[in-house]
């Protein structure tokens, strides 16, 4: 139940921070997708059915806050933390090359959804302009907040799985 709380409310506060701080300190109009960090480092973290529902729920409430089509963001985003969520076998919490690649490559994937599913698919067909005004600085952004993002989750993640080691050991005695 402390999981799911903590986890509800870093979705909530990075929706708030993405939406107003970050907003305010736009870098070349973009804003960083703190969601996205959030989903891929906790998929990497904790596996593919955490991922993706982490992405579902963050991606839902882009959703409802966007007012555009409900569902766009749920699904890219849960896709994208199951994606990541398989590499959990293969993840190290200290070695923070793998969350920054795999940060960077879903960055680049949830634009590219975005642009074929809101551009392309209405006949806007300048990619090259969609990747060098948003793609690009969005991920470049992104990587720069997830330098000091993804010590603190990974820091919050550790403090939730002693926590839980705690209190199995505890029933288990």
């Amino acid at each position: 139940m402390k999981r799911f709380l903590v986890t509800v409310f870093l979705i909530i506060t990075l929706f708030v921070l993405q939406g107003t701080l970050f907003k305010e300190i736009n870098f070349a109009d973009t804003v960083p997708n703190l969601l996205l960090i959030l989903t891929v480092s906790l998929g990497l973290m904790r596996g593919d059915k955490e991922g993706m529902l982490i992405g579902f729920f963050s991606g839902l409430i882009l959703d409802i806050f966007s007012g555009q089509t409900v569902g766009l963001y749920a699904l890219i985003l849960m896709y994208i933390g199951y994606l990541n969520g398989g590499f959990s076998k293969i993840f190290f919490p200290e070695d923070v090359k793998l969350p920054m690649i795999m940060i960077i490559v879903s960055d680049f994937i949830y634009g590219f959804c975005i642009y074929v599913i809101l551009f392309l698919l209405r006949g806007k067909t300048d990619f090259a302009f969609y990747l060098k005004q948003v793609i690009i600085p969005e991920g470049i952004y992104t990587i720069v907040v997830t330098i000091l993002l993804y010590p603190l989750i990974m820091r919050i993640n550790k403090l939730l799985e002693k926590d839980e080691m705690r209190k199995a050991r505890k029933f288990v005695s």
